[in-house]
């Protein structure tokens, strides 16, 4: 996120698209809320009637898949009608004139045609959005989780750019983190190109900072793989042992035949994790880690605010905090990896991170934590960023095309699957599902239709149906809505006993390598 959670409340304009902010993020959804009630103009944009349309000032219902068209023909408006800020393009911008080439031919009649919206309520969001001087834009997966995920994030920021929202406070891309700490995980190089604080594993003076640090010689040069390569390569016999922490890839990963059988290639599998799932299930070793109430550390949340957490009980049975259970396996493995505690831990990330300079333990002791970047002790930390400037200098346009979904509806499989969470579980429901109060209010899951599709199909609500793609099927009982476009079907991936990503498209971003999951072709049968 540029900016911070509290910022929401004070905007003028709250732009959500790709987001069901009060289910997946309830937190900022009320936020968002009390932002309406104190007079902001939300634009929600989703092809279902989210709770956030009660307070939207416009509703936009783009066909899943379309998201950059749609960005595309805002940018058409806001340009065309001279809404765009004119200094801030200027002064801290550069390659506007090809934005503004490419998005010459988006109007909001040929948007219309492949959006479904209509080319008035484009126009409006347009002058909402660019008219009000705290505009802010939210986001989550129903952005990056396409085959143009990346292209999706760039345009999203393109339209930030354009009108001068961003570098102010209640403004700026607020990507919303769905899960907890995953921030931080990205934060401390849990991705295959960087080392902690985004520091690039191709630079050759960083790798030499870390190999100085850790008293090592040889580290990587080069990018490692995602869990999208991997998988492949374990499939193809390519890749013999994986380590799986806190993941549950036989829940949550696209196409879960596929994903069963490249584990099952593997000659050795690792899982650490604080319950039972359907990936430990495939386990050849799975080593107990312990959950939040049993550890002393920081979370980093999606505000980039690192907070203290501190141990309320001890680990249960056999469990172990997780950075004592990787420096035993890498002391068994012939590395003397020793800290004391997570201090000791926080003050190398101090050391080797710039963006974590200044946010040590003792810090943390106090307060509500500090957001990223803080460079040294005496920095307060940083609320939003690019005030003033871009870390780069200028903020650079990148012009993208709408790009079709790579599963279209035709005759073999004529409705379009999305999947998403429910209010009262949390991703594979491996901790939610566990909780009998959320049990009570959702166990089970469905397929949510629109009245017309469900006539046309001759299915009653309640009834248990087979919901297929080309990758497979499931049975789930229907839930008959308005709420949802006709064509459109949803279903929550919480729910083991049906599966929504045996059906799911293992189709990738080339770039992010990120699965389209919000689209695919599916068809819907009755039983017998």
């Amino acid at each position: 996120m540029t900016n911070s959670i509290n910022e929401f409340q004070n905007a003028e304009c709250i732009f959500v698209i790709g987001s069901n902010t009060t289910e997946q993020h309830p937190e900022i959804g009320a936020r968002i809320i009390e932002a309406a009630k104190k007079g902001a103009k939300i634009i929600v944009c989703d092809a279902r009637s989210i709770r956030l349309v009660k307070y939207a000032a416009v509703h936009i219902k783009q066909r899943n898949g379309t998201d950059i068209a749609l960005l595309n023909g805002i940018m058409n408006v806001i340009i065309q009608e001279d809404l765009y800020d004119k200094q801030f393009v200027a002064e801290r911008t550069e390659n506007f004139d090809a934005l503004k080439t490419l998005v010459a031919k988006y109007t909001p009649e040929y948007v219309s045609k492949i959006t479904g919206v209509p080319a008035d309520d484009i126009i409006k969001a347009a002058r909402i959005y660019a008219t009000h001087k705290k505009s802010m834009i939210a986001y989550a997966m129903g952005i990056t989780q396409h085959i143009c995920g990346v292209d999706n994030v760039k345009t999203v920021a393109n339209l930030a750019m354009l009108t001068g929202h961003v570098g102010m406070e209640s403004t700026g891309v607020n990507p919303l983190r769905g899960q907890n700490n995953v921030q931080g995980a990205c934060d401390m190089g849990g991705l295959p190109n960087v080392f902690t604080g985004y520091q690039k594993v191709t630079d050759e003076p960083v790798c030499q900072k870390f190999e100085k640090a850790w008293g090592v010689t040889g580290i990587p040069r080069k990018v490692g793989k995602t869990v999208t390569d991997m998988l492949a390569m374990a499939h193809k016999g390519e890749l013999k042992a994986l380590y799986i922490m806190g993941e549950n890839p036989m829940m949550s990963d696209p196409d879960t035949k596929h994903v069963e059988d490249a584990l099952k290639h593997l000659e050795l599998l690792i899982v650490q994790d604080i319950f039972p799932n359907e990936t430990t299930a495939l386990a050849h070793v799975v080593l107990p880690g312990c959950t939040f109430a049993e550890k002393d550390g920081t979370f980093s949340n999606t505000e980039r605010r690192v907070s203290r957490v501190r141990k309320a009980i001890e680990p249960i049975g056999e469990s172990r905090q997780d950075w004592q259970i990787i420096c035993d396996l890498a002391q068994r493995l012939g590395y003397p990896m020793k800290y004391s505690s997570w201090a000791d831990i926080l003050r190398e990330i101090n050391e080797l991170t710039p963006s974590y300079a200044g946010i040590t333990p003792e810090r943390l002791e106090t307060g509500f934590g500090i957001q990223w970047p803080c460079p040294n002790k005496d920095h307060p930390g940083t609320p939003y960023l690019h005030k003033g400037k871009f870390t780069k200098g200028l903020g650079t346009f990148v012009p993208c095309e709408h790009i079709e979904p790579n599963e279209v509806p035709d005759a073999e499989y004529p409705l379009t699957l999305t999947t998403g969470r429910v209010y009262w579980h949390y991703h594979t429901g491996s901790m939610t599902r566990r909780t009998n109060l959320l049990e009570r209010e959702c166990n089970q899951n469905f397929v949510e239709i629109h009245p017309d599709t469900a006539k046309s199909l001759n299915v009653r609500n309640g009834e248990t149906v087979i919901v297929e793609t080309r990758r497979g099927s499931i049975e789930i009982p229907t839930k008959i809505t308005d709420e949802i476009v006709p064509g459109l079907i949803f279903v929550p991936f919480h729910f083991t006993e049906a599966k929504v990503n045996l059906l799911t498209n293992p189709a990738h971003d080339p770039v992010g390598k990120i699965p389209e999951y919000k689209v695919c072709a599916a068809r819907i049968r009755k039983k017998g």
